[in-house]
């Protein structure tokens, strides 16, 4: 459930993982940046943007009117983070969204206690992401930090031998890996990241690895990290159609990346999946797992051809536990 399924339900909310968990997704995937003051928060953006949060009233009331909306989680702090309402918009790319009026961004530890609650036995699984810009590094918090704030909550909750740790950039996987050797990884990489002497991967460059086409070459590079997922865009952003049923569709994964990924012993989970047509020729290919803004539609089309799927949770335990915490991040 890619952002907690924001197809759905408003992004990266409590909300949306209940949802998640209701329409009987395996896995919810959800970001994390750093405020000013270093708490660990379900965010994906660097900035707080007006398409998705409003402002409510600045922290001190005896303060002047200010505007979080626009500024940087970084450059904010958990208290001012807590005022901003990111549950009442609905993103215009996204018509079927639910929205819940008055949600706050959450916690890292706000979530694993909302998930403890709806999900007692810890069955559903976590790919949890770092949101670094390793063009940028001013933008946000340092790998080190993100490491060590992030694994800190990580081995405290009981979901830590379910969690995938999961980037775009490279250097925070290595990070981790050295801080835990027992962790699972996830490379992200997609059309804006994959370019010669790209800063997104250690230090890495992609063509110095072998094989003719740079599928091969980065299925290599995955195992030379000792990755144990790729997870590539599945749609190249540049593919003038959406649909590989439609003439010119361009895939960013590919079969070959795939088979190749597995020779090496990497397991292969694209996103973003919101197409039967790209699910259905991936799932052919043998992929891992399929990221979807859309888990519901996704777990709909594989019953039908009879791929296991995942049981629901309980929707009154699930929203019961959805009242109580949601209005907990709200305080």
């Amino acid at each position: 459930a890619h952002r907690g399924g924001r197809g759905n339900v408003v992004e990266n909310t409590l909300p949306a993982f209940a949802w998640a968990l209701i329409n009987g997704a395996t896995t919810l995937e959800l970001d994390n940046g750093i405020s000013k003051d270093g708490a660990v928060v379900v965010w994906h953006d660097e900035e707080i943007t007006d398409e998705k949060c409003r402002d409510t009233a600045p922290v001190l009331v005896l303060t002047p009117a200010s505007s979080y909306v626009g500024k940087r989680v970084v450059d904010l702090t958990l208290a001012q983070l807590k005022t901003l309402d990111c549950g009442s918009n609905r993103v215009p790319s996204y018509p079927l969204q639910a929205t819940y009026p008055g949600t706050k961004i959450a916690t890292l530890q706000e979530f694993f206690d909302f998930v403890d609650c709806a999900d007692p036995l810890h069955e559903i699984l976590m790919n949890i992401e770092s949101k670094i810009d390793a063009e940028h590094p001013n933008k946000t918090k340092s790998v080190a930090e993100f490491v060590e704030r992030q694994h800190r909550l990580f081995a405290a909750s009981p979901y830590a031998k379910a969690i995938t740790y999961q980037s775009f950039d490279w250097r925070t996987l290595v990070a981790m890996k050295k801080r835990d050797p027992t962790i699972k990884l996830s490379g992200l990489v997609d059309d804006d990241t994959l370019y010669e002497h790209s800063p997104w991967f250690a230090g890495a460059d992609v063509d110095a690895f072998p094989g003719p086409t740079r599928a091969l070459r980065l299925a290599q590079m995955a195992a030379h990290f000792a990755l144990d997922i790729l997870s590539p865009i599945a749609t190249a952003r540049d593919s003038p159609v959406p649909d590989p049923h439609e003439p010119g569709y361009i895939a960013f994964t590919t079969e070959q990346m795939v088979r190749e990924a597995h020779r090496l012993g990497v397991q292969v989970k694209p996103w973003t999946v919101n197409r039967l047509g790209v699910a259905e020729r991936l799932v052919s290919w043998g992929v891992d797992g399929l990221i979807s803004d859309y888990p519901d539609a996704v777990r709909r089309w594989a019953k039908a051809r009879g791929i296991p799927i995942a049981s629901r949770y309980p929707s009154s335990r699930v929203l019961a536990c959805l009242a109580q915490h949601n209005q907990l991040v709200q305080l």
